[in-house]
Protein backbone atom coordinates (compact mmCIF):
# COMPACT_ATOMS: atom_id res chain seq x y z
CA UNK A 1 0.00 0.00 0.00
CA UNK A 2 1.62 3.14 -0.70
CA UNK A 3 -0.50 6.93 -0.87
CA UNK A 4 -0.14 10.63 -0.05
CA UNK A 5 -2.53 12.84 1.34
CA UNK A 6 -2.04 16.31 3.46
CA UNK A 7 -1.24 15.32 7.48
CA UNK A 8 -4.65 17.60 8.38
CA UNK A 9 -7.25 15.42 5.96
CA UNK A 10 -5.69 12.49 7.43
CA UNK A 11 -5.41 13.37 11.24
CA UNK A 12 -9.57 14.63 10.90
CA UNK A 13 -10.98 10.81 9.47
CA UNK A 14 -8.65 9.07 12.61
CA UNK A 15 -9.94 11.79 14.80
CA UNK A 16 -13.33 10.72 13.91
CA UNK A 17 -12.88 6.75 13.37
CA UNK A 18 -10.86 6.62 16.93
CA UNK A 19 -14.32 7.66 18.57
CA UNK A 20 -15.08 3.42 18.15
CA UNK A 21 -12.05 1.95 18.66
CA UNK A 22 -12.02 -0.46 21.66
CA UNK A 23 -9.42 1.15 24.61
CA UNK A 24 -9.12 -2.91 25.68
CA UNK A 25 -9.53 -5.83 24.05
CA UNK A 26 -8.70 -9.35 23.58
CA UNK A 27 -8.65 -8.78 19.76
CA UNK A 28 -5.86 -6.72 19.32
CA UNK A 29 -7.31 -5.29 15.73
CA UNK A 30 -9.59 -4.09 17.76
CA UNK A 31 -7.43 -1.54 19.46
CA UNK A 32 -6.24 -0.39 15.87
CA UNK A 33 -7.89 1.30 12.71
CA UNK A 34 -8.08 -0.46 9.71
CA UNK A 35 -6.55 1.48 6.76
CA UNK A 36 -7.94 0.54 3.07
CA UNK A 37 -6.77 2.34 0.22
CA UNK A 38 -8.76 1.45 -3.17
CA UNK A 39 -9.42 3.58 -6.20
CA UNK A 40 -7.92 6.79 -5.57
CA UNK A 41 -9.95 6.93 -1.64
CA UNK A 42 -8.43 5.96 1.76
CA UNK A 43 -11.39 4.95 3.92
CA UNK A 44 -10.20 4.85 7.84
CA UNK A 45 -12.58 2.52 10.30
CA UNK A 46 -12.74 2.07 14.00
CA UNK A 47 -14.95 -0.52 15.26
CA UNK A 48 -15.36 -1.68 18.98
CA UNK A 49 -18.35 -4.42 18.21
CA UNK A 50 -21.14 -1.79 19.29
CA UNK A 51 -20.57 0.93 17.59
CA UNK A 52 -18.30 1.34 13.92
CA UNK A 53 -17.30 4.40 12.31
CA UNK A 54 -15.84 5.12 8.45
CA UNK A 55 -14.42 8.35 7.37
CA UNK A 56 -13.59 7.93 3.71
CA UNK A 57 -11.53 10.83 2.11
CA UNK A 58 -9.81 11.07 -1.61
CA UNK A 59 -5.52 10.92 -1.67
CA UNK A 60 -2.68 10.43 -4.00
CA UNK A 61 -2.74 6.47 -4.34
CA UNK A 62 -0.34 4.79 -5.98
CA UNK A 63 -0.68 1.50 -4.39
CA UNK A 64 -4.09 -0.18 -3.59
CA UNK A 65 -3.77 -1.97 0.06
CA UNK A 66 -5.11 -2.29 3.94
CA UNK A 67 -3.69 -3.10 7.22
CA UNK A 68 -4.31 -2.49 10.57
CA UNK A 69 -2.73 0.55 12.82
CA UNK A 70 -2.63 0.57 16.42
CA UNK A 71 -5.01 3.84 16.77
CA UNK A 72 -2.88 5.35 19.36
CA UNK A 73 0.41 5.33 18.38
CA UNK A 74 -0.68 6.04 14.66
CA UNK A 75 -3.09 8.73 15.77
CA UNK A 76 0.17 10.51 18.26
CA UNK A 77 2.45 10.14 15.11
CA UNK A 78 -0.14 11.60 12.65
CA UNK A 79 -1.00 14.83 15.52
CA UNK A 80 2.61 15.56 15.71
CA UNK A 81 3.98 15.64 12.37
CA UNK A 82 3.95 19.11 11.09
CA UNK A 83 1.71 20.28 8.51
CA UNK A 84 2.65 18.67 5.39
CA UNK A 85 1.90 15.99 2.64
CA UNK A 86 1.96 12.76 4.33
CA UNK A 87 3.57 9.63 2.50
CA UNK A 88 2.15 6.24 4.19
CA UNK A 89 4.34 3.23 2.09
CA UNK A 90 3.68 -0.41 3.51
CA UNK A 91 5.69 -3.51 2.53
CA UNK A 92 4.16 -7.39 2.72
CA UNK A 93 5.74 -7.95 5.86
CA UNK A 94 3.73 -4.93 7.21
CA UNK A 95 6.49 -2.73 8.20
CA UNK A 96 5.16 0.72 7.75
CA UNK A 97 7.45 3.97 6.57
CA UNK A 98 5.57 7.10 7.20
CA UNK A 99 7.00 10.35 5.80
CA UNK A 100 6.03 13.70 6.30
CA UNK A 101 8.07 17.22 6.22
CA UNK A 102 11.83 16.03 7.44
CA UNK A 103 10.15 13.76 9.98
CA UNK A 104 10.14 9.67 9.49
CA UNK A 105 8.56 6.76 11.32
CA UNK A 106 8.83 2.70 10.89
CA UNK A 107 6.18 1.40 12.61
CA UNK A 108 4.45 -2.48 12.31
CA UNK A 109 1.21 -2.81 11.45
CA UNK A 110 -1.45 -6.38 11.78
CA UNK A 111 -3.19 -7.68 8.92
CA UNK A 112 -6.07 -6.16 7.46
CA UNK A 113 -7.87 -9.94 7.70
CA UNK A 114 -7.81 -9.54 11.61
CA UNK A 115 -10.09 -6.64 11.79
CA UNK A 116 -14.05 -8.28 12.39
CA UNK A 117 -16.24 -6.82 9.20
CA UNK A 118 -18.28 -4.17 10.15
CA UNK A 119 -21.84 -5.93 10.01
CA UNK A 120 -23.91 -4.70 6.41
CA UNK A 121 -27.18 -2.53 7.03
CA UNK A 122 -29.99 -3.45 5.04
CA UNK A 123 -32.18 -0.79 3.58
CA UNK A 124 -35.49 -1.59 5.44
CA UNK A 125 -36.16 1.85 5.74
CA UNK A 126 -34.27 5.37 5.13
CA UNK A 127 -35.17 9.40 5.88
CA UNK A 128 -32.67 11.83 5.52
CA UNK A 129 -32.40 15.43 7.07
CA UNK A 130 -30.27 18.43 7.27
CA UNK A 131 -27.17 18.11 8.76
CA UNK A 132 -27.74 20.37 11.61
CA UNK A 133 -31.33 19.46 12.19
CA UNK A 134 -30.41 16.02 13.18
CA UNK A 135 -27.37 17.61 15.31
CA UNK A 136 -29.78 19.93 17.24
CA UNK A 137 -32.25 17.49 17.79
CA UNK A 138 -29.74 14.66 19.38
CA UNK A 139 -28.28 17.80 21.51
CA UNK A 140 -31.93 18.65 22.61
CA UNK A 141 -32.75 15.45 23.92
CA UNK A 142 -29.47 13.71 24.64
CA UNK A 143 -29.25 15.37 28.21
CA UNK A 144 -32.29 13.27 29.37
CA UNK A 145 -31.37 9.69 28.06
CA UNK A 146 -30.37 7.04 31.14
CA UNK A 147 -27.38 5.41 32.74
CA UNK A 148 -29.56 2.89 34.11
CA UNK A 149 -28.53 0.09 32.74
CA UNK A 150 -31.26 -2.12 34.26
CA UNK A 151 -33.93 -0.72 31.51
CA UNK A 152 -31.22 -0.55 28.59
CA UNK A 153 -34.21 0.62 25.92
CA UNK A 154 -34.12 4.08 27.32
CA UNK A 155 -30.16 4.17 27.15
CA UNK A 156 -31.29 5.65 23.63
CA UNK A 157 -33.11 8.05 22.15
CA UNK A 158 -36.74 6.77 20.33
CA UNK A 159 -36.50 7.89 16.70
CA UNK A 160 -40.08 7.91 15.60
CA UNK A 161 -40.65 8.69 11.69
CA UNK A 162 -44.21 9.98 10.44
CA UNK A 163 -45.04 11.02 6.54
CA UNK A 164 -43.67 14.17 7.50
CA UNK A 165 -42.44 15.02 10.74
CA UNK A 166 -39.71 12.97 12.94
CA UNK A 167 -39.74 12.98 16.40
CA UNK A 168 -37.10 12.53 18.92
CA UNK A 169 -37.63 11.25 22.18
CA UNK A 170 -35.50 10.40 25.52
CA UNK A 171 -36.17 9.70 29.09
CA UNK A 172 -34.80 8.66 32.23
CA UNK A 173 -37.05 7.97 34.83
CA UNK A 174 -36.71 11.22 36.22
CA UNK A 175 -37.25 13.56 33.03
CA UNK A 176 -38.40 13.63 29.34
CA UNK A 177 -37.06 15.24 26.04
CA UNK A 178 -39.07 15.60 22.94
CA UNK A 179 -37.98 16.96 19.95
CA UNK A 180 -40.04 17.24 16.55
CA UNK A 181 -39.30 18.41 12.98
CA UNK A 182 -40.79 18.33 9.94
CA UNK A 183 -39.49 16.15 7.11
CA UNK A 184 -39.29 17.31 3.33
CA UNK A 185 -39.59 14.82 0.63
CA UNK A 186 -40.08 12.18 2.87
CA UNK A 187 -41.10 9.01 1.02
CA UNK A 188 -39.01 6.56 3.21
CA UNK A 189 -42.37 5.04 4.81
CA UNK A 190 -43.56 5.19 8.91
CA UNK A 191 -41.22 3.43 10.95
CA UNK A 192 -39.81 3.75 14.41
CA UNK A 193 -36.18 2.67 16.35
CA UNK A 194 -34.11 3.53 19.42
CA UNK A 195 -30.20 3.97 19.03
CA UNK A 196 -28.06 4.00 21.57
CA UNK A 197 -27.35 7.39 23.16
CA UNK A 198 -23.07 6.87 22.82
CA UNK A 199 -23.35 6.44 19.12
CA UNK A 200 -25.96 9.23 18.92
CA UNK A 201 -23.36 11.50 20.79
CA UNK A 202 -20.90 10.11 18.37
CA UNK A 203 -23.23 11.23 15.34
CA UNK A 204 -23.83 14.48 16.97
CA UNK A 205 -19.96 15.23 17.23
CA UNK A 206 -19.69 14.72 13.21
CA UNK A 207 -22.95 16.62 12.30
CA UNK A 208 -22.19 20.52 11.20
CA UNK A 209 -24.28 23.52 10.85
CA UNK A 210 -25.19 23.03 7.14
CA UNK A 211 -28.34 21.63 5.61
CA UNK A 212 -26.01 18.78 3.64
CA UNK A 213 -28.20 15.53 3.87
CA UNK A 214 -27.83 12.94 6.68
CA UNK A 215 -28.76 9.50 5.84
CA UNK A 216 -30.18 7.05 8.13
CA UNK A 217 -31.12 3.63 7.05
CA UNK A 218 -32.66 1.09 8.92
CA UNK A 219 -31.95 -2.85 9.18
CA UNK A 220 -32.93 -5.35 11.21
CA UNK A 221 -30.84 -5.11 13.37
CA UNK A 222 -28.62 -1.98 12.88
CA UNK A 223 -28.58 1.87 12.33
CA UNK A 224 -26.81 3.54 9.30
CA UNK A 225 -25.70 7.31 9.77
CA UNK A 226 -24.12 8.88 6.72
CA UNK A 227 -23.09 12.09 7.05
CA UNK A 228 -20.96 13.55 4.61
CA UNK A 229 -17.54 11.25 3.81
CA UNK A 230 -18.49 9.58 7.55
CA UNK A 231 -20.54 6.35 8.25
CA UNK A 232 -21.71 5.43 12.04
CA UNK A 233 -23.19 2.09 12.03
CA UNK A 234 -24.44 0.73 15.65
CA UNK A 235 -27.43 -2.10 17.07
CA UNK A 236 -30.49 -1.55 17.58
CA UNK A 237 -31.56 -1.07 20.98
CA UNK A 238 -34.44 -3.98 21.78
CA UNK A 239 -37.63 -3.74 24.35
CA UNK A 240 -40.22 -1.56 24.75
CA UNK A 241 -39.49 2.02 25.15
CA UNK A 242 -41.94 3.91 27.49
CA UNK A 243 -45.10 5.23 25.96
CA UNK A 244 -44.87 8.85 26.12
CA UNK A 245 -47.57 10.22 24.42
CA UNK A 246 -49.77 8.87 27.60
CA UNK A 247 -47.24 10.00 30.12
CA UNK A 248 -47.21 12.98 29.37
CA UNK A 249 -49.97 15.01 31.64
CA UNK A 250 -51.76 18.33 29.36
CA UNK A 251 -54.61 19.25 31.44
CA UNK A 252 -52.69 21.33 33.57
CA UNK A 253 -54.54 24.42 35.46
CA UNK A 254 -51.86 26.64 35.65
CA UNK A 255 -50.47 28.51 32.58
CA UNK A 256 -46.94 30.56 33.07
CA UNK A 257 -44.67 32.53 29.98
CA UNK A 258 -40.70 32.59 31.10
CA UNK A 259 -38.09 33.97 29.67
CA UNK A 260 -35.59 30.73 29.33
CA UNK A 261 -32.36 32.74 29.94
CA UNK A 262 -33.66 34.82 32.97
CA UNK A 263 -35.41 31.49 34.71
CA UNK A 264 -32.21 29.03 33.98
CA UNK A 265 -29.83 32.38 35.79
CA UNK A 266 -31.97 32.58 38.63
CA UNK A 267 -31.91 28.80 39.29
CA UNK A 268 -28.54 28.75 38.53
CA UNK A 269 -27.91 31.16 41.19
CA UNK A 270 -29.90 29.53 44.00
CA UNK A 271 -28.14 26.11 42.89
CA UNK A 272 -24.35 27.72 44.44
CA UNK A 273 -25.60 26.00 47.68
CA UNK A 274 -26.05 22.77 46.03
CA UNK A 275 -23.58 20.27 45.26
CA UNK A 276 -22.93 16.33 44.93
CA UNK A 277 -22.31 15.95 48.30
CA UNK A 278 -25.28 18.28 49.99
CA UNK A 279 -28.00 17.95 47.94
CA UNK A 280 -31.70 19.62 47.68
CA UNK A 281 -33.98 19.95 45.99
CA UNK A 282 -34.56 23.59 44.75
CA UNK A 283 -38.30 24.97 46.18
CA UNK A 284 -40.25 26.99 44.06
CA UNK A 285 -42.92 29.22 44.86
CA UNK A 286 -45.45 30.19 41.57
CA UNK A 287 -46.89 33.48 42.70
CA UNK A 288 -48.66 36.10 40.32
CA UNK A 289 -45.86 37.67 37.90
CA UNK A 290 -43.34 35.89 39.52
CA UNK A 291 -41.79 32.81 40.91
CA UNK A 292 -39.57 32.43 44.21
CA UNK A 293 -36.72 30.18 44.21
CA UNK A 294 -34.90 29.05 47.34
CA UNK A 295 -32.55 26.16 48.54
CA UNK A 296 -31.29 25.41 52.25
CA UNK A 297 -28.18 22.43 52.65
CA UNK A 298 -25.58 22.92 54.87
CA UNK A 299 -23.32 25.31 52.32
CA UNK A 300 -25.75 27.58 53.41
CA UNK A 301 -29.39 29.45 51.90
CA UNK A 302 -29.41 31.23 48.74
CA UNK A 303 -33.08 32.69 47.46
CA UNK A 304 -33.87 34.24 44.18
CA UNK A 305 -37.02 35.98 42.74
CA UNK A 306 -37.59 35.43 38.54
CA UNK A 307 -39.82 37.31 36.91
CA UNK A 308 -42.91 36.05 34.62
CA UNK A 309 -45.96 36.29 33.22
CA UNK A 310 -49.40 34.31 34.63
CA UNK A 311 -50.45 33.40 38.17
CA UNK A 312 -48.75 30.53 40.11
CA UNK A 313 -51.74 30.05 41.89
CA UNK A 314 -49.26 30.05 45.25
CA UNK A 315 -48.38 26.66 43.70
CA UNK A 316 -45.17 25.55 46.02
CA UNK A 317 -43.42 22.73 44.26
CA UNK A 318 -40.06 20.80 44.58
CA UNK A 319 -37.56 20.02 41.61
CA UNK A 320 -33.64 18.87 41.43
CA UNK A 321 -32.21 21.99 40.17
CA UNK A 322 -30.59 20.31 37.67
CA UNK A 323 -33.18 18.53 35.83
CA UNK A 324 -35.15 22.00 35.47
CA UNK A 325 -32.49 24.02 34.43
CA UNK A 326 -30.85 21.29 31.75
CA UNK A 327 -34.87 21.22 30.74
CA UNK A 328 -34.60 25.42 30.20
CA UNK A 329 -30.74 25.34 28.75
CA UNK A 330 -32.03 22.87 25.90
CA UNK A 331 -35.23 24.40 24.85
CA UNK A 332 -34.33 26.34 21.74
CA UNK A 333 -36.70 29.09 22.36
CA UNK A 334 -36.11 32.67 24.48
CA UNK A 335 -39.06 32.31 26.23
CA UNK A 336 -41.44 29.36 27.15
CA UNK A 337 -44.23 28.26 28.50
CA UNK A 338 -44.23 26.51 31.86
CA UNK A 339 -47.83 23.87 32.37
CA UNK A 340 -48.04 22.91 36.50
CA UNK A 341 -50.79 21.77 38.46
CA UNK A 342 -50.33 20.29 41.38
CA UNK A 343 -47.18 19.64 43.83
CA UNK A 344 -46.64 15.90 42.91
CA UNK A 345 -47.71 16.79 38.75
CA UNK A 346 -44.90 16.97 36.37
CA UNK A 347 -43.94 19.88 35.15
CA UNK A 348 -43.82 20.96 31.12
CA UNK A 349 -42.20 23.06 29.09
CA UNK A 350 -43.32 23.77 25.70
CA UNK A 351 -42.51 26.70 23.37
CA UNK A 352 -44.41 30.05 24.29
CA UNK A 353 -45.84 30.58 20.89
CA UNK A 354 -48.88 28.67 19.74
CA UNK A 355 -48.74 26.51 16.92
CA UNK A 356 -46.63 23.34 15.98
CA UNK A 357 -44.89 21.94 19.44
CA UNK A 358 -41.38 21.44 17.78
CA UNK A 359 -40.00 20.63 21.66
CA UNK A 360 -41.65 19.38 24.74
CA UNK A 361 -40.47 18.99 27.87
CA UNK A 362 -40.98 17.32 31.35
CA UNK A 363 -39.38 17.45 34.73
CA UNK A 364 -40.95 14.92 37.65
CA UNK A 365 -41.26 17.04 40.83
CA UNK A 366 -39.51 16.10 43.73
CA UNK A 367 -41.34 15.73 47.37
CA UNK A 368 -40.56 18.32 49.60
CA UNK A 369 -40.53 18.29 53.72
CA UNK A 370 -42.74 20.37 55.44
Amino acid sequence: MKFSCEKLVLQNALSAASRAVATKSSIPALEGLLLECSGGSLTVTGYNMQLGIRARFACDAEEDGALVLNARLFGDIVRRLPDDTLTLVSDAKLTVKIHCGDADFDIVGLPAADFPELPAVEEKNVVSLPEKTLGAMIRQTAFAVSANEARPVHMGSLFEVGEEELTVVSVDGFRLALRREKLENHDGGVFSFVAPGTALGEVERVCEDVDEPVKITLGDRHILFEVGDTELICRRLEGEFLDYKNAIPRKNGIILTVDTKAMTESLERVSVVISEKLKSPVRCLFGQDMVTFSARTANGEAKDVCRLAGDGKELEIGFNNRYLSDALRYAPAETVRLELNTGISPAIIVPAEDGDENFLYMVLPVRLKA
